[in-house]
């Protein structure tokens, strides 16, 4: 039977309503009055594996110093450039894939082809091999370009590595963020659409403030997912030159002929990194709930 609670709360609602003044309570607020329904605030429990896993990094450094903590110290700034590669290039890609997903849904026959095109072509190599590729033979295009047009800065192009990653990241990314994005907004209803049309809204206003935000909650979980893969495909730049967490683990690797215990590290703090993503991921799904 329902609380002596829930029956105030409805008496409050129901004196709101004669008095003008109709402001329903939240979702999650109004939960709480109904027995068996109320919205549960507890810690997700598989933080508790993040937490393991980061006691046993740390027990690792404690106890076995040498050479667990001096691989940290060593693979320390590989870390912190893989968190900005992953960050950097994930903001561009979100950028890329809405823009492309708008193309793909795009009236006008042209925009639409050349935005399949890009999606088609780009999802058909690997990534290994588009980072070599823009690593190696990317620079050499510009120079020869520049050298075409007679263009010194061109001509004289250098690659800087992290910047080729990040391109080379963001455009191969681009093109399954494109896709997502693409169902997330073919997913909402056109009705929406056309009742924001209805209203004076112009194409553009009504996928700005009326389709969008709502493809945004439906793409949010794939998003994710593709926020923590890409984490783990940044270890791929260590072929291009970039010093990321796994060239400096291979890098220490070479000097000291510890394979297990660098990989195992290595391991571990990659696993950190995902992890955390997921969980705050989770918590953001929750979120768009209420």
């Amino acid at each position: 039977m329902p609380s002596r609670d829930f029956f105030k709360n409805v008496g409050r609602t129901f004196s709101r309503k004669s008095a003008g003044t109709d402001v329903p309570p939240p979702a999650a607020e109004g939960l709480k009055f109904i027995p068996g329904a109320e919205p549960t605030s507890r810690l997700d429990p598989w933080w508790w594996l993040v937490v393991a896993v980061i006691l046993l990094v740390t027990l690792l450094m404690i106890f076995q110093p040498d050479p667990y903590w001096h691989i940290f110290l060593f693979v320390r700034d590989g870390l912190v450039i893989t968190i900005e590669l992953t960050v950097i290039s994930f903001v561009f890609i979100i950028i890329l894939g809405l823009i492309g997903g708008l193309g793909r849904i795009a009236k006008n026959p042209v925009i639409h082809f050349i935005s399949s095109l890009y999606v088609e072509i780009i999802r058909g190599i690997p990534l290994l091999v588009q980072l070599i590729w823009w690593y190696f033979a990317a620079p050499a295009v510009i120079q020869s370009f520049g050298e075409w047009v007679h263009w010194d800065a061109l001509a004289t192009y250098h690659s800087n590595p992290i910047v080729l990653a990040v391109v080379g990241l963001v455009i191969c990314y681009g093109a399954y963020m494109a896709e997502i994005f693409r169902a997330g907004i073919e997913s909402i209803h056109k009705g929406q659409g056309e009742a924001a049309r209805s209203l004076g809204m112009s194409y553009m206003q009504s996928m700005v403030f009326v389709i969008l935000p709502q493809a945004i909650r439906v793409v949010l979980p794939p998003v994710g997912n593709e926020f923590i893969m890409l984490i783990k495909d940044t270890s791929l730049v260590s072929v291009v030159a970039v010093a990321d967490l796994t060239r400096r683990g291979r890098e220490f690797m070479a000097a000291h002929f510890n394979p297990i215990e660098v990989w195992t590290l290595i391991a571990l703090l990659y696993l950190v990194l995902t992890l955390v993503s997921a969980r705050v991921i989770a918590w953001l799904e929750r979120r768009r709930k209420y």
